[in-house]
């Protein structure tokens, strides 16, 4: 039997705390985000957000775009690339599907704009962290809750990855970013973190999926998962 004050109007993260009751959970708007970026408030992205949420969810797993002509021809774009990235191209990309662990975490040579499109929860570390000949200890990182149609500036010093699903039905999240970031690799780097272009990753060392795909598992401690709401 679900807990009556559930049914009495609980909301998403409050149910999500609860679930997790191991695992402190902030939303963006507490202060301790600014440690790791900032809200974008003052911007209309409601209908980027709901051509979004009409591509279809996968089967199983998550899915990546780097860039969706029907999100990247959206007036929104104009204001992402104008306002927020200062005239630069960007890409309007799409992250959608089912995920609820930490798994890897990467960073760009640049801030990346997360737009929910579902309830979500990003699992975010500091690059500063991550210690040269030992990695990164997985018990650094810190969990902010996005509700749908909230948007977040997310910095380039800001480890990052997949979002995790926060509802049973999986996530969406729109990814803006610099033009080409996240693009095939034109030559093999001598950096073992570099694994698409503006992309540094690393991964959870018992993440057997990642390794094979040839990323440096450099994440120790517990693979963080989040109880999602059911």
């Amino acid at each position: 039997m679900k807990d009556n004050r559930e049914n009495a109007g609980w909301s998403t993260l409050e149910r999500l705390r609860k679930a997790n009751p191991k695992i402190r959970i902030y939303s963006i708007n507490d202060s301790v985000f600014q440690e790791y970026g900032k809200p974008l408030t003052g911007y209309d992205f409601k209908g980027l957000a709901e051509k979004a949420a009409l591509i279809p969810m996968p089967d199983e797993g998550s899915k990546y775009e780097l860039a969706v002509g029907e999100l990247q021809r959206d007036a929104s774009g104009v204001i992402l690339k104008n306002e927020i990235f200062g005239e630069s191209p960007v890409q309007v990309g799409y992250c959608w599907g089912y995920n609820d662990a930490l798994n890897g975490l990467e960073y760009h040579k640049s801030s990346e704009i997360n737009i929910a499109v579902t309830p979500m929860l990003l699992i975010l570390g500091k690059l500063t962290d991550i210690k040269e000949g030992c990695g990164y200890d997985s018990s650094g990182v810190a969990v902010f809750y996005m509700d749908k149609g909230e948007a977040a500036e997310i910095y380039s010093t800001t480890l990052h990855f997949c979002p995790c699903q926060a509802v049973e039905g999986g996530f969406g999240c729109i990814v803006v970013l610099p033009e080409g970031t996240n693009a095939p690799l034109d030559g093999k780097p001598a950096d073992l973190r570099l694994f698409r272009k503006n992309k540094w990753l690393i991964c959870h060392d018992r993440n057997e999926t990642l390794i094979a795909k040839g990323v440096s598992p450099e994440i120790h401690g517990e693979n963080i998962r989040i109880e999602y709401i059911k």
